[in-house]
């Protein structure tokens, strides 16, 4: 295909070919990219003709691409990246005017512990943009990036796609948090002996802290799991019941309520809260603001806690 050829390729395709290799559902193609489930469906025939391929072949309930559809979607991602990368650039960026939606991957501790300070700052600079919130963690957030279902996330993270960018911005610190009356801090044989309560995205009833904890040879017994921090208020006033929490969730559950917040009396290794994004954002000037106000608002630098 030669340039003259291209005047008669319509974009809107080729990232209507994009969302359905990942998404693989004409439905959620649709809720994606804000258009009629028809409106989709008639793309993806026009793409089955563009490349004279059927491109996603049912496979029961679902959808899966063909070894075509998957060697396109390889060769076109990095020509749709440099497009999008090379019409930011040329974009000036004013935070007063902008109506830009912005939409970030966040894990729930960074959710409930450091958002709503950064969400009052973007919504006084910029009062006409959009924020949508994903949930994420470090299995999440790879695929959220890649996808282009998020332009940035916080979370802990681990494996990161190829084109990623990481910076850290803040070890992890760790509180006890309790809703007991007894003054004296716990020790490690009453930590060890409580039950306590965990915040599992994932259900799994062990994590970073058992390990610590098995450097000195004990363990704990976790009672409870729940899916989010909100919860913690609720589940442990009153009770004996404790939960090993980062500082900075710890800090927004204590505000205002019966809870206190204690080192916990073994050394638990920090881990850290990193911001990353897909490189084809790089040079966004919105996604640039963004960014430096995540990290004003979300690093240690800019966030101690006490």
């Amino acid at each position: 295909m030669n340039r003259n050829d291209l005047r008669r390729l319509d974009l809107n395709l080729l990232v209507i070919f994009e969302a359905l290799m990942f998404e693989r559902n004409l439905t959620r193609v649709a809720a994606r990219l804000f258009m009629g489930q028809p409106a989709v469906s008639a793309a993806l025939g026009r793409l089955r003709d563009l490349f004279d391929d059927p491109l996603l072949l049912r496979n029961g309930r679902t959808m899966e691409p063909t070894a075509r559809a998957m060697d396109i979607l390889k060769e076109l991602r990095p020509a749709l990246d440099t497009i999008s990368d090379a019409v930011s650039r040329v974009k000036e960026f004013d935070p007063s005017t902008a109506c830009n939606t912005f939409r970030i991957g966040l894990s729930d501790d960074a959710e409930f512990g450091l958002f709503p300070p950064l969400l009052a700052r973007l919504r006084e600079e910029a009062p006409g943009i959009i924020v949508v919130v994903r949930r994420a963690n470090y299995l999440l957030l790879p695929s959220l990036l890649t996808s282009n279902e998020v332009s940035v996330g916080i979370s802990y993270t681990t494996d990161l796609p190829a084109n990623a960018t990481r910076k850290k911005l803040r070890d992890i610190g760790v509180k006890v948090l309790r809703g007991d009356k007894r003054p004296s801090p716990l020790t490690l044989d009453e930590y060890c002996e409580r039950g306590h309560t965990m915040v599992s995205f994932s259900g799994d009833l062990s994590g970073n802290i058992d390990l610590d904890l098995a450097k000195v040879g004990r363990t704990r017994s976790v009672v409870v799991a729940v899916p989010q921090f909100s919860s913690l208020r609720a589940l442990l006033v009153g009770t004996d019941l404790i939960a090993t929490v980062p500082d900075y969730a710890a800090c927004a559950l204590v505000e205002g309520s019966d809870l206190r917040a204690e080192d916990p009396p073994f050394h638990i290794e920090p881990a850290e809260l990193s911001m990353v994004w897909s490189g084809v954002h790089d040079n966004d000037p919105a996604e640039r603001w963004l960014r430096s106000r995540i990290f004003e608002f979300m690093s240690q630098e800019a966030r101690p806690i006490p």
